[in-house]
């Protein structure tokens, strides 16, 4: 069985991308990491951040993001069919993850045994795993409906697999993957930064999906106080993370009690919480194991 681990990246020194903790953190379960590094700004030290992970498995190669694919964010779509599509055909498994992604090496045992369980099952397509989303600080979590619980993560090194959509997940001949879950999470970070840089983050993303973005416009610090709903996150982080986690240096003020929501959201957030079944979830794929 051989993996190719791959991801996309633009920007990341900038904007506070966790991207080399990210590789890091699946680098092991790896024969060869892909990475397709987009035209980073002038300013943007994302190369040197990749280089210095000084691994012989890495390849970096680089890409122009077209600026005609920006409505709904197809430009992450297209880049990730880029990297996917440089993985040779040896290749079984594909590991994708996205530049503020990491998955704790607790999991790697269970990763590795799903890829070789259904390693000759071809009936699946890809391996699902759930999701933290991490809010402000690395101490807490966001637990309400806005956040995806499941996504595919791993796919089969088979070219009719298409990034979907804005990159969150895959299809094949436009249909859903058959998947089969793994238990393990991906911790997201993508809401923990500088509340300056996450503003600054934020305006710079927009331009991935509108074409009318004021840069002229002043950036306001984040407020990471105004929350729909967290919890205090228990758990340990990745290995990978530790340095930047000891790094933090800015503060936020966050009330868990408070949750921010609509009736029928609260309703439908307290079913889930006692079921543990969430109901009208959009579902980007078809679980069969």
């Amino acid at each position: 069985m051989k993996v190719c681990g791959f991801t996309i990246v633009k920007n990341a020194a900038k904007f506070y991308y966790p991207i080399k903790e990210s590789i890091l953190s699946i680098l092991p379960l790896c024969d060869k990491f892909i990475i397709a590094l987009g035209d980073c700004d002038s300013d943007d030290t994302t190369r040197e951040l990749l280089e210095s992970i000084g691994s012989p498995k890495i390849e970096i190669f680089d890409t122009v993001w077209d600026k005609s694919l920006q409505k709904g964010g197809k430009v992450l779509a297209v880049e990730t069919n880029k990297a996917f599509d440089a993985i040779p055909a040896e290749y079984d498994w594909c590991f994708y993850l996205q530049a503020d992604e990491v998955i704790h090496e607790e999991y790697h045992s269970e990763i590795k045994a799903a890829m070789e369980k259904y390693l000759n099952d071809t009936e699946v397509e890809g391996l699902l795993f759930k999701y933290r989303h991490f809010w402000g600080t690395y101490d807490y979590i966001g637990i309400n409906r806005q956040w995806y619980r499941q996504e595919i993560r791993i796919i089969r090194n088979d070219k009719a697999i298409r990034s979907y959509g804005d990159a969150q997940g895959f299809r094949k001949n436009d249909k859903k993957l058959k998947v089969a879950p793994v238990n393990a999470y991906v911790n997201h970070y993508g809401w923990v930064r500088p509340p300056e840089i996450m503003s600054k983050k934020n305006q710079n993303f927009a331009k991935l999906y509108h074409d009318d973005i004021d840069d002229s416009a002043p950036i306001v610090a984040f407020n990471f106080d105004e929350v729909d709903a967290v919890k205090k996150f228990e758990g340990t982080h990745p290995a990978a993370m530790q340095e930047r986690i000891s790094q933090l240096n800015w503060k936020v003020n966050i009330d868990e009690s408070k949750i921010k929501m609509t009736f029928r959201d609260k309703i439908l957030f307290l079913f889930e919480k006692i079921t543990g079944y969430r109901l009208f979830e959009y579902r980007n794929f078809i679980l069969i194991r």
